[in-house]
Formats: C-alpha cells, sequence, structure tokens
C-alpha cells in the first residue's frame, strides 16, 4: 500500500552526494504527501549548489517512481537563499546554530586510542586559562570518560531555574562529562543514537555562560560521537594529537580526512610523548622524534607544537591536578601553555 512512510523508506535509498547518510536521517526530508496514485516530496537543504540540488531530485524521483502503483511524482528541493554562489559539496548540516555564549568550538580528536588526547585536552583548557581565557571543556568521550578523574572532580551537575544542567567547574574550568552522571565504575552500553542525544544534550542543554572557548575532547576514531558533535555545533576547527610513531601517524590521516569530510578546519596536529630526557640528560627518543611535524608539513597545515615525556604530567593527571595548574613556570607546563598561546594565534 503506498502511504507516507513507504515513501520515505524509499527516500532513505538517497544517499546524500558525499556522504553515507540519507537524505531522510539528515532530516533533509520536510513533507510527503499521498493522493491516490500521485506523490510530492518536498526537501530542504541547509547548503548546496543547483547542480547538487538537481542531483538529489533526480534521484528521489527515481526512488520513489520504483515503487508499486505510482504514477505522478513530484519532488521539490530548496536552497538556501545563498546557496546559489556556492562551490564544491558542502555538509547537508553545515548551518548548525551557535550555542549563546560561546565564542569558539574546538574539537580535540585523534586517529587512535593511548597518544594522550584527554591529557592534552585537560592541559590545554588549563593552558587557555592561565593566559586569560574563560574555558570549558566538554567530554564527550561517552563509553570511557576520563576528564573527571584528570581535573579532580566528581561532582555532579545541578539543574537551573531555566531546567538546564549547571556544568561544575575546577581551576576555573567548565566541565561536562558523561562521569558526572555515573555511579562508580558503571559501563555505558549505548547504541548510535543514545550518543547522539547525549552529544546534543551536553551542548545545548547545559547553562556554559560566557565563553571564549568550548574544548571538546572526543573519542579516539571517526565515529557517532565525531558526526553527532559536527551535527550539533559549527566548530571552530579542529586539533589532532598524535605521537611520532608511524602507526600513529597512519591514523592521523584518518582524522583529518573526517574533519574536511564534514567541512570543519583543522587547526594543526600537536606531537605528544615527543622525547624522554633522562635524569642524566640524555635524550631518548622512545617513539621516534619528529613525525608530527612531518605530517603537519605533508598535510600543508599548522603545526602546534610538541610535548615531552615528563613523569610529571602523569603524576599530575592521576592526582587530579593538571600540570598546568601545579607547575605552570617548570617545562612540562610550559610546553602545554606555548601550544595555549600557538592555537589562540591561529584562531584570532
Amino acid at each position: 500500500m503506498l502511504t507516507q512512510e513507504t515513501v520515505k523508506q524509499a527516500l532513505q535509498s538517497v544517499k546524500y552526494p558525499g556522504y553515507s547518510r540519507d537524505v531522510v536521517s539528515f532530516g533533509l526530508v520536510k513533507q510527503v504527501s499521498v493522493n491516490n496514485q500521485a506523490v510530492s516530496a518536498h526537501l530542504q537543504l541547509t547548503s548546496g549548489t543547483q547542480e547538487l540540488a538537481a542531483q538529489i531530485k533526480a534521484q528521489c524521483e527515481q526512488a520513489i517512481r520504483s515503487l508499486p502503483g505510482v504514477q505522478n511524482v513530484y519532488v521539490e528541493v530548496k536552497l538556501p537563499t545563498s546557496a546559489p554562489g556556492a562551490t564544491g559539496t558542502p555538509s547537508p548540516w553545515s548551518q548548525q546554530s551557535k550555542v549563546p555564549g560561546i565564542q569558539r568550538v574546538v574539537a580535540v580528536a585523534s586517529g587512535k586510542g593511548g597518544v594522550g588526547k584527554s591529557t592534552t585536552s585537560v592541559n590545554l583548557a588549563c593552558a587557555l586559562t592561565h593566559l586569560g581565557a574563560r574555558v570549558g571543556l566538554l567530554d564527550c568521550d561517552i563509553y570511557g570518560p576520563s576528564i573527571p578523574l584528570m581535573m579532580g572532580i566528581r561532582e555532579r551537575p545541578t539543574i537551573s531555574d531555566r531546567e538546564k544542567l549547571v556544568p561544575p567547574s575546577n581551576y576555573g574550568v567548565k566541565l561536562m562529562s558523561m562521569g558526572f552522571l555515573l555511579d562508580g565504575d558503571s559501563p555505558v552500553i549505548w547504541r548510535g543514537p543514545m550518543i547522539m542525544k547525549t552529544i546534543q544534550q551536553f551542548v545545548n542543554s547545559v547553562e556554559w555562560g560566557e565563553l571564549d572557548y568550548l574544548l571538546v575532547d572526543l573519542p579516539p576514531g571517526t565515529g557517532d560521537a565525531q558526526l553527532s558533535l559536527c551535527q550539533t555545533v559549527p566548530l571552530d576547527g579542529g586539533v589532532i594529537v598524535t605521537t611520532p610513531q608511524e602507526a600513529s601517524l597512519g591514523v592521523v590521516r584518518k582524522g583529518i580526512a573526517m574533519f574536511e569530510k564534514v567541512n570543519v578546519p583543522i587547526l594543526g596536529i600537536i606531537e605528544n610523548m615527543s622525547y624522554y630526557t633522562t635524569p642524566s640528560g640524555e635524550r631518548v627518543e622512545i617513539f621516534g622524534h619528529g613525525g608530527g611535524q612531518a605530517e603537519a608539513l605533508r598535510q600543508k597545515i599548522p603545526f602546534l607544537g610538541e610535548v615531552p615525556i615528563f613523569t610529571a604530567i602523569r603524576v599530575s593527571g592521576d592526582q587530579g591536578v593538571p600540570v598546568v595548574v601545579s607547575d605552570p613556570t617548570e617545562p612540562p607546563a610550559q610546553s602545554f601553555i606555548r601550544i595555549g598561546e600557538a592555537l589562540r594565534q591561529k584562531l584570532g
């Protein structure tokens, strides 16, 4: 039987050009009407060109005509008023609304785990605060939240008069993490849609107030959390953390490709665990050295700096007092503060 639901199911076969997701899941199908054997569908793109709209229109018409009993098909694909001069294949979520009060949103990502991304996020947030900025830190690693431990806080968020979560803060940084909402070591066993909904709530249903920067600590990889964030809020850029070894650099390229795919500018690469200096002063390059900077040159993106291996960074994180807070004038902290300065200059 020909119904609105069967038409929408047919339209789910139409992928947005350049993406693996369909026009229905992107929320582009605004209206479907069925009248006897005639079907009409109306789509609203958030960005794009006339060529892109024509391509989607033709594919939608073909999908609807494949349904039994359909004789007449009308498909309308509307573009935003600013779209006619656009070029390329834009993101279907490129016109998200900015979060009121937040000037810059920066994602901190890595292609693989174990490169010190969360340690970098925590110390970078504290470094920006040390430099006088108003900073928030959002932990989007839903399955393995580590920000509460590294920032030394387990306080649950309260509820404001506007029925929004009030983020706890420490060392001048406002924080939100799934770790604040869990009891002890309770695991999070969720599928993708729940991850997406939680990240949307962490962005839009939290009283972030006035911030110069909201840093977002992403989980490793290129999955649901990364796509959900890009779909929820317009990012001002992404920072990629790597170690010098080729095993890390190989997946860095995937992280770069992910940001490019969703039209997020890449602010730069940070090389963590660059080298180790022994008590006698000997420099040991455990994971090699310079791979991050070389990859930045190869990809023609900025290199924000390197962080050597310091025992103090690990100890401070385990104790819940980031090294930028505990010893801001010492070399471990200064490496993060220099990166913070480079990031501020890059963002303007």
